[in-house]
């Protein structure tokens, strides 16, 4: 599979799990736009120049950016620079990311307001005008950087946890309203070692855990013959699956009370015959079901 011709725009790929999505894309024809703030405290090189210089000297196409995804107007300088240097931007992966954990109990401003900002405000400031670009073009793949944090919970993650669901519920509604563009949208939760992960994972998991296993699903989904639009999946050590919010049977009554609900807990719990609603219609859909199924209980 190869990317001939398109450009792709990867935030936070000077290192980790960007590096390694622009490096395999780079790699297949790509033109790829580095972009990552960061420079080595020792030398003052700039991780995304440093990515750059390994494409180049492989034979691709690339060019740095330094501009924070944090505010609009970095997200809508970076997305300039692909159209600067390649005229359009035909591929998205919103990576960048940062860390401020603290138990909830002690979390302050200091630790939410920037992890929001990054992850979940940052992928709206360069998703917009990405997107905007995609549209007029009929044409565009954009994906986005979630995590079992945000899906499942992870203690002192409370501030990551809640930007990372957030960007499920912006991917989904992209999703929904670029179809007819040809646009997709899709989410990926990848567990890898990197910087971020650096002295919680163990020897064994650090050889497991290579971010290069987690690029083929982003590349793929970066394809123009991936029309799958809106979904989530887990990538881990060479492991893809697919994550899916579900809904149960449930329990319906047209005059509900409380003791209702709690003779009926069970019922309300249960995952049996449960459905996968793929929008805010969907799940109406299974609401109006249950009405159906209550007034025509033989049916």
């Amino acid at each position: 599979m190869q990317f001939d011709g398109r450009v792709a725009v990867i935030t936070g790929s000077g290192s980790g799990l960007g590096r390694a999505h622009a490096l395999l894309l780079a790699s297949r024809g790509a033109r790829i736009v580095v972009n990552d703030l960061s420079r080595s405290a020792d030398t003052g090189e700039s991780y995304a120049q440093r990515v750059v210089d390994e494409i180049v000297a492989a034979g691709g196409v690339a060019v740095a950016d330094t501009n924070s995804v944090a505010t609009p107007e970095g997200g809508a300088a970076i997305i300039q620079q692909a159209v600067d240097s390649f005229g359009t931007v035909d591929i998205l992966v919103n990576n960048a990311g940062i860390v401020r954990d603290k138990s909830f109990a002690k979390m302050t401003a200091e630790q939410v307001d920037p992890v929001l900002d990054v992850h979940l405000g940052g992928a709206f400031n360069v998703t917009l005008p990405a997107y905007r670009l995609m549209k007029e073009q009929n044409h565009g793949r954009i994906i986005s950087t979630t995590s079992a944090a945000g899906l499942f919970g992870n203690f002192g993650q409370a501030n990551y946890g809640a930007a990372k669901m957030g960007l499920i519920g912006l991917s989904r509604v992209i999703a929904l309203e670029s179809a007819k563009y040809d646009i997709t949208a899709n989410i990926i939760a990848p567990i890898a070692a990197t910087a971020m992960s650096a002295g919680i994972l163990d020897e064994e998991w650090e050889r497991r855990l290579r971010p290069d296993l987690v690029s083929p699903v982003v590349a793929y989904l970066a394809h123009s013959d991936c029309t799958v639009s809106g979904e989530i999946f887990s990538v881990a050590a060479g492991r893809v699956a697919r994550i899916f919010i579900g809904e149960g049977r449930g329990f319906y009554s047209p005059d509900l009370t409380i003791e209702d609900v709690r003779d009926s807990w069970s019922t309300i719990l249960s995952e049996e015959g449960y459905s996968v609603p793929m929008s805010a219609a969907d799940e109406r859909d299974l609401l109006e079901k249950s009405f159906t199924a209550f007034e025509n209980p033989t049916s």
